[in-house]
């Protein structure tokens, strides 16, 4: 019985120990599982996307809102847009503004890397950022608002003044209306002048910053450093790096909405958002070099498919090239006087090479080529327009190779067919035998001998020319 009961109190201690070993094991795997959890929860991320030295677009305008919906979606705790552009389009720059100031995430413009700038564009979307941030020697402002593209007038419009100014003679009613066009114009100027300066002032005191300056960045293209811009209550924080930004925006206050929100940078993850192949593509259009690159290479295959019927392939290229420059034209601030230079030009290198104009045609071509070319895209910045030195190599190649091209085509049409049975009309040679009127024989021609009838007697070793070809029998006549 005592040896029993040893035994049950024996099998009962260790049931005791393993019982105390799973709640030992459950609690640790508790623990660990809360702090893993804890761990995880930890872990913020912080967006980054890039603008750099590209032009506000359209296409530019779609990435940054995409980016600012990825990051609220995602609950980034900040979205970082490190910004260096010349400047760019005003419908686009408003609908980034938008998008930021309606934001349900903090957006920090951070004007990156050193020698960057926020021009134009940059300064209204840096003055609509939650929290601006410079980098050393950069700067910012040079808000001007610039006229860009050709306005309400079509290239129909261009292309008659541009007529009517080789043929008509002023006259003092003539002088008066323009003068009143004139007028109107400065008017326009004016009132795009006036609803900048609201739109800047707008946003200046809206997110508490310098409202004089931003004011004299639009009307008297005021541009500042860093150093001045943070002592001018321009921008927040001026930040070595990116680590440096983080460092710094760690702790500060930002208004969303109506809620104030305070940032926590510290250990976040950067996760960098870059375009994609959509977007790349389409800002690979938005390039004036690109734009007007294509617009020659459109001309070219078009050009050669005229010339050389049935090909196919250089026409659909071309047509091809030919939308897409439009596509840029319509991104990009396009003057439409330029765009119907360039096509008088393109009509006077063919017309040089189908009638005889002795070079003037030609020279005609150049100058408007050149100055369609300049005038083609309207901008302040020299990234917004057409290289200098592209436009001389086109222009060259351009009237070169149409004038060969053409030239070459007039010419071979122009050409007496030496082959084939077209090429037997009017070819000469002589009879080898008497032919009597209506009567059949031989002829010599290319090298050959044929049966040949003809209308006239024609004596053996006669000239004769060919007057017609039915089959294998020729009508001939004397030479």
């Amino acid at each position: 019985m005592n040896a029993q009961n040893s035994g049950i109190l024996k099998y009962h201690g260790i049931s005791v120990r393993i019982l105390r070993s799973l709640l030992v094991f459950m609690c640790l795997s508790f623990t660990s599982f809360f702090f893993l959890a804890d761990s995880h929860a930890e872990i913020r991320e912080v967006y980054i996307i890039k603008i750099e030295d590209e032009t506000i677009n359209p296409v530019t305008a779609d990435y940054i809102i995409d980016a600012i919906d990825k990051a609220y979606q995602d609950k980034a705790e900040c979205l970082i847009l490190e910004l260096d552009t010349p400047g760019g389009l005003l419908s686009s720059t408003r609908l980034i503004v938008k998008k930021i100031i309606s934001a349900k995430v903090p957006v920090v413009v951070y004007i990156y890397p050193s020698g960057s700038r926020a021009g134009s564009a940059g300064v209204f979307i840096t003055y609509a950022s939650h929290i601006a941030a410079m980098a050393p020697s950069t700067n910012i402002g040079a808000a001007h608002p610039v006229k860009m593209g050709g306005g309400e007038r079509s290239i129909w419009d261009a292309l008659r003044d541009l007529v009517d100014s080789f043929s008509r003679k002023e006259t003092a009613e003539e002088e008066e209306r323009e003068r009143r066009i004139e007028e109107k114009e400065d008017i326009l100027g004016d009132k795009v002048l006036r609803d900048t300066v609201a739109f800047i002032r707008a946003l200046a005191t809206e997110k508490g910053r310098n409202v004089e300056w931003a004011e004299k960045s639009v009307t008297e293209s005021a541009s500042v450093t860093e150093d001045e811009a943070l002592k001018n209550n321009i921008i927040e924080i001026i930040a070595r790096d990116e680590k440096d930004l983080l460092s710094q925006l760690n702790g500060r206050k930002v208004r969303i909405g109506d809620e104030t929100r305070t940032l926590n940078t510290k250990n976040v993850m950067v996760k960098r958002i870059n375009m994609d192949f959509r977007q790349r593509f389409l800002s690979v259009l938005a390039n004036p070099n690109i734009a007007y690159i294509l617009l020659i290479l459109g001309f070219y295959g078009l050009l050669y498919e005229i010339t050389h019927p049935g090909i196919g392939f250089p026409g659909i290229a071309g047509a091809i090239c030919i939308i897409l420059a439009f596509f840029s034209m319509q991104v990009l601030p396009t003057n439409y006087a330029g765009l119907a230079l360039i096509i008088l030009a393109m009509i006077l290198f063919i017309a040089e090479a189908m009638v005889p104009g002795f070079g003037l045609l030609t020279l005609g071509g150049l100058i408007c080529m050149v100055l369609g070319s300049l005038l083609l895209f309207e901008a302040p910045s020299e990234i917004m327009r057409v290289s200098l030195i592209l436009i001389v190599s086109l222009t060259l190649a351009t009237a070169g190779i149409t004038i060969v091209l053409v030239r070459a085509v007039v010419v071979s049409r122009r050409h007496k067919v030496v082959s084939g049975v077209e090429g037997l009309i009017e070819a000469a040679g002589h009879a080898e035998t008497d032919i009597a009127p209506g009567g059949e024989g031989k002829v010599f021609i290319h090298g050959e001998i044929w049966n040949a009838v003809s209308k006239e007697k024609i004596e053996k070793g006669s000239e004769v020319r060919v007057v017609k070809v039915e089959g294998m029998l020729l009508e001939v006549k004397k030479t």
